[in-house]
């Protein structure tokens, strides 16, 4: 008679061939992961190709009606009809454009989600609030900046400043009673004035308002003598005679106004400050989606029907180099952060 040792004996060799034989050979399993791999790239360059499937949405944060409404709107439309798929504007003011820069940078990085930043978003809000959600660098992806535009300086027709060394010999006779208007703390109106001050060695008083309207009526009703404001938003003002323009911020004329000087010309050297507007999606966005977005929009800014649209109004298209970007930003971030800083406004 078997013991139990010899009747299990061939049971558990028997077990042993069979688990060796139901084990997949090192060949079968590199064999496995190469067609894993290949499914997975061939699903991906699927997904990509089809990109976009459907509708995307461009936020704007900030209300309809506004300069950057007035930039995001004929982009939104033109970027559309080159994707063959709507790109629908999403208006999220708020808290300087923060609330919807914020949106952005905590939506998936798939392309679908896109924002049309500007210099507050991106430059001056970082040394701006103390509390900022986002990350203004490292939580997104830069597409091309679209288009720019000076700040102008204006004052009130009935006001003695003729030009702008009127305006800075009157300032230094009698320091800080010249009130000067801006959109609000902190907008690119407030900071050109400061940096303005600061380069003409003046003293000039901020009267701040909630946004360009509200100031600009004050403006035309010689309730302020002086108003620091993007080009777009003082034009029509500017032509009509009710306003007089002494100046804008930019490195050029501003070819609506050639009359008008740059504050380089009329005697601040090197000065240069513009509103800028740019478009970005969330950080890690695929490669090839964003090489795909930047090369649209940086075709869109240069037809004539993005062009002839904004140049009406003062603003100026832009490069949309999505390479240049990155330095761009942080150039910006430092000459407006100065501003910010100098200034003393911080809001939490």
């Amino acid at each position: 008679m078997k013991t139990p040792e010899q009747i299990q004996a061939p049971a558990l060799s028997q077990l042993k061939d069979h688990a060796s034989a139901a084990l997949p050979t090192r060949r079968q399993v590199i064999a496995g992961a190469l067609l894993a791999a290949a499914s997975a790239a061939s699903w991906q360059a699927m997904a990509q190709s089809t990109y976009p499937a459907h509708a995307l949405r461009l936020v704007v944060p900030f209300p309809a009606g506004g300069p950057t409404d007035i930039v995001a709107r004929p982009l939104a439309q033109l970027l559309g009809e080159a994707l063959g798929q709507v790109v629908n504007v999403d208006n999220r003011g708020g808290a300087g454009g923060s609330i919807g820069a914020d949106a952005v940078a905590k939506s998936a990085a798939d392309g679908y989600t896109l924002l049309m930043a500007t210099v507050g978003t991106h430059a001056i809000n970082p040394a701006l609030y103390r509390r900022l959600p986002y990350d203004a660098v490292a939580d997104f992806t830069p597409l091309g900046v679209v288009a720019s535009a000076p700040v102008a300086v204006v004052v009130h027709p009935g006001t003695p400043y003729a030009s702008l060394a009127d305006l800075i010999a009157a300032a230094k006779a009698a320091p800080g009673t010249i009130n000067f208007g801006s959109a609000g703390n902190g907008t690119p109106g407030h900071l050109t004035g400061e940096m303005f001050a600061k380069a003409a060695g003046i003293k000039l008083t901020h009267v701040p308002y909630k946004g360009s309207a509200p100031a600009l009526n004050d403006l035309l009703g010689a309730q302020i003598p002086l108003m620091f404001d993007p080009v777009q938003s003082v034009l029509q003002h500017v032509k009509g005679g009710k306003l007089r323009a002494l100046a804008v911020s930019s490195a050029a004329r501003a070819a609506v106004l050639p009359a008008v000087p740059t504050l380089d010309e009329a005697g601040l050297k090197g000065f240069e400050a513009t509103a800028w507007w740019a478009l970005y999606a969330p950080a890690g966005l695929p490669p090839d989606v964003a090489t795909r977005l930047a090369s649209e929009a940086r075709r869109i800014v240069q037809t004539e029907a993005f062009r002839s649209l904004l140049l009406d109004m003062g603003v100026q298209p832009g490069g949309a180099n999505a390479q240049a970007q990155a330095e761009f930003q942080r150039g910006e971030m430092a000459k407006w952060g100065r501003a910010v800083r100098d200034a003393g406004v911080t809001i939490d």
